[in-house]
């Protein structure tokens, strides 16, 4: 499942080899200026832009944004009611209809010790009840890793708010790569017995996906991409895996998918590309595909 000590993460950015990079240029190919593109982590502080070198060259330097979304359309009415109604449980279903007996008290038990109340609390069965195990999955990773990082992280103050919001500061259009739509299908249109498999896999091993997303978090902020795609491929083994089918359809599919609109899309005007950066990395990245495809791709330093 790839779906993660700030003062000591902040020291190894700051000790982090000269070739660590997060930020990209990217030229040739027939392009008339470069563009950039940028791995962000949705887990890290908004003022870690500072560490990244030529960043702010970067955003000068090009006429648009494109993220894997534009958060202006996740605010849409429309939006909004997808969102909702993708994170819900279909026919009025609730989480005691999709898990065991034994696995339904499991999950309460983890939402006392972590909160203090669970499902037997009407107010919490109201609220988490009726969610679908992979929204529910979201939102309980988010909580372990905020947890374990009191005080140090600010949700409403990622990266990528801030690539988009000194976008729209400096008046240029801001656009995504994908819809709503097309990634409320991808969170939570798995069938939902392999969304409860997958919830369970989180309950059960909560300390290893921790350290898995402490790990990404921790080589992020060094700006080490190949200790972020070690970390990210970490396993438990069996169901709790990610199958191949699952796997390309959360990285390599869309690496594709992105690699073959952005000529386009950086011929138009310069352009500034922030996404995951676990899109960035591997064989199947976006960089090594944007190099295949004839482009001169250089860590910006």
């Amino acid at each position: 499942m790839k779906k993660i000590l700030f003062t000591a993460i902040l020291v190894l950015a700051t000790m982090a080899e000269s070739s660590a990079q997060l930020l990209y240029k990217i030229s040739g190919n027939g392009l008339e200026k470069p563009s950039y593109i940028i791995g962000t982590h949705h887990f890290a502080n908004a003022g870690f832009v500072n560490q990244i070198a030529g960043v702010k060259e970067a955003l000068t330097e090009t006429d648009q944004l494109y993220g894997e979304l534009n958060f202006d359309d996740v605010m849409l009415p429309d939006s909004a009611r997808l969102l909702k109604s993708m994170q819900q449980l279909p026919d009025g279903k609730t989480l005691k209809d999709v898990l065991s007996a034994a696995d339904y008290v499991k999950l309460d038990k983890y939402l006392k010790n972590a909160m203090g109340v669970g499902l037997s609390s009407p107010k919490v069965a109201q609220q988490m009840g009726s969610q679908r195990p992979a929204a529910l999955s979201s939102n309980i990773a988010a909580m372990m890793f905020l947890m374990d990082h009191m005080g140090e992280f600010d949700p409403l103050n990622t990266l990528d708010m801030y690539f988009q919001a000194q976008a729209k500061k400096n008046n240029e259009p801001v656009k995504g790569l994908e819809t709503i739509a097309f990634q409320c299908n991808l969170m939570y249109g798995m069938p939902l017995k392999r969304q409860a498999e997958q919830l369970m896999c989180l309950i059960d091993n909560q300390e290893f996906y921790l350290a898995q997303l402490n790990a990404i978090t921790t080589a992020f902020y060094a700006q080490d991409l190949d200790a972020i795609k070690a970390a990210m491929d970490k396993k438990l083994g069996g169901a709790c895996n990610d199958t191949p089918e699952e796997e390309a359809a959360l990285y390599a599919n869309r690496n594709a998918d992105w690699a073959q609109k952005m000529p386009a899309i950086m011929a138009a005007a310069p352009t500034f590309f922030a996404v995951g950066v676990g899109h960035l990395v591997g064989d199947n990245g976006v960089l090594a595909l944007l190099r295949k495809a004839g482009y001169d791709v250089e860590g910006v330093k």
